[in-house]
């Protein structure tokens, strides 16, 4: 499973952590895994500072171990850790879903029609992926609760930005689940939006623990 150079913007920490963080929960780049500090600073034009920042940040998740004379490893993780961080993330997008659809607004809907449709446009590029976490980032804020949005945000970096392009077997079935959570939101209906929406990561969740069960990512 390649990771692509996909690019949402952010500081060059930010995209340094979001680039290296897709390709390990990917299994690009597999447990024990070496990583050269020169190569990444190469890589992203950049001073060393916002890479050994970045690599922090990974450090904190777990993803790699950072240790003075042996330098930065790769940690990865296990498919059972994968299945257990997407179930969390099903329940807080379930939980938004369902307070969205009590409280979102006629003019909510219609953009989030709009961002479905720019969704489906992008089908087969590599922009999906930006697309289509602008649209679910819409739904966690019609649900007007900054504590939910904040808690969404840490437990959603699990999902590699990527996911729609490294698995293209999904796009017709996220669509799918897109169209139909719109309908269930416009509708004000709290538990089947709560049900899609949790549904929709679980089912991500297992691809992407079977994929890298079977590509022995774990080591």
């Amino acid at each position: 499973m390649a990771a692509n150079n996909v690019d949402i913007g952010g500081t060059v920490r930010e995209r340094a952590a979001r680039e290296l963080r897709n390709r390990i929960l990917t299994g690009e780049l597999a447990p024990g895994t070496r990583l050269d500090l020169d190569a990444i600073t190469t890589e992203f034009a950049t001073s060393r500072t916002p890479v050994r920042e970045a690599l922090l940040e990974l450090s904190y998740e777990g993803l790699v171990e950072v240790a003075p004379r042996s330098g930065v490893t790769v940690i990865g993780i296990r498919p059972e850790d994968v299945l257990d961080s997407f179930t969390i993330l099903g329940v807080l997008t379930g939980q938004a879903a369902a307070w969205a659809a009590e409280r979102i607004s006629p003019a909510d809907v219609e953009r989030l029609r709009t961002l479905v449709a720019e969704v489906e446009a992008l089908r087969g590029s590599d922009a999906i992926g930006d697309a289509n976490w602008q649209f679910h980032q819409e739904i966690h804020r019609a649900a007007h609760s900054p504590q939910l949005l904040n808690q969404i945000r840490h437990a959603a970096r699990v999902v590699p930005t990527n996911f729609l392009t490294v698995f293209p077997e999904h796009e017709h079935h996220s669509l799918e689940d897109h169209r139909k959570l719109v309908a269930a939101l416009a509708a004000g209906d709290a538990e089947t939006s709560r049900t899609i929406a949790e549904q929709h990561v679980l089912d991500a969740g297992r691809s992407l623990a079977d994929w890298l069960g079977q590509t022995g990512s774990t080591g």
